[in-house]
């Protein structure tokens, strides 16, 4: 029989682009549901927020950071700022490409990620955010976990 657990973190985020680790959080509402193999989804609430998986090293976050910020420059001219004149047209391209959300297996009740490979949320926002991450959990347990 299927089980399902929903969970919510809640991050404050600096100016963006600012990435935090979540893979921890993620493993502790798997672990409190008790699923043992199923997935995970994790969905950032927020059209200026995205989620994805890196080595969340220093020089990987600084990489990613200058990425997004050449694919969607912040001193560009956009649309966006044209009607809302709020300078964040850019935070809404960049989360757009990255998306807002990701699954992950739960494998024997852990999260079935590579060794270098962590969770992360991701603000692009030109102000400091508080975030909502809705976390939902599908799987069986194990007859131990029951």
């Amino acid at each position: 029989m299927l089980e399902m657990a929903i969970e919510r973190i809640d991050i404050n985020l600096r100016i963006g682009p600012d990435v935090v680790d979540l893979t921890a959080g993620i493993q502790a509402a798997v672990d409190r549901s008790g699923v043992a193999d199923g997935f995970v989804s994790a969905f950032v609430v927020g059209s200026t927020g995205s989620i994805t998986t890196i080595e969340f090293e220093p020089g990987v976050v600084e990489d990613l950071k200058d990425a997004v910020n050449c694919l969607a420059p912040p001193e560009r001219d956009y649309a966006h700022e044209r009607a809302w004149h709020d300078g964040n047209g850019h935070s809404h391209v960049q989360a757009a490409l990255m998306g807002p959300s990701i699954t992950i297996p739960v494998r024997r009740g852990r999260l079935r990620l590579g060794t270098w490979q962590q969770v992360v949320v991701v603000n692009h926002d030109n102000r400091a955010r508080k975030r909502a991450v809705e976390i939902t959990i599908v799987g069986q347990k194990s007859a131990d976990r029951r």
